[in-house]
């Protein structure tokens, strides 16, 4: 089962996460958002996870940054054109491991997760 991690390279969080990976010998792949971009199909898969509340990063620079009236009155229609214009909106790191999808990293929550 292929573990993706889609993250942005300079992202300490990410950094964090690779290296834990990394330190477990737990083969995984990389996909830099902000060279790679998002696949639409995908996004869509993880804001029906996920929802859009939890999939955006609202504490990002990229997020600061959005004129005030882009950020109002969201929706997941909105919230995936915004991803879809500006995907480092994205909460870092995301991990797809088979079907299952989770934003963020803790190595407690790492640990559990891959033990099973």
């Amino acid at each position: 089962m292929a573990i993706v991690l889609y993250g942005i390279a300079n992202c300490d969080t990410v950094r964090k996460a690779r290296a834990w990976l990394r330190a477990r010998a737990i083969d995984h792949d990389f996909h830099d958002l902000r060279a790679d971009g998002i696949d639409p199909e995908r996004l869509d898969a993880w804001l029906e996870a996920l929802g859009w509340e939890q999939l955006i990063n609202r504490r990002s620079a990229t997020w600061r940054q959005l004129p005030p009236e882009q950020r109002a009155d969201l929706d997941t229609a909105r919230a995936r054109a915004l991803v879809l214009d500006h995907p480092t909106l994205i909460r870092r790191p995301l991990i797809e491991h088979g079907a299952i999808i989770r934003v963020g990293f803790s190595a407690t929550d790492y640990e559990t997760w891959f033990q099973q």
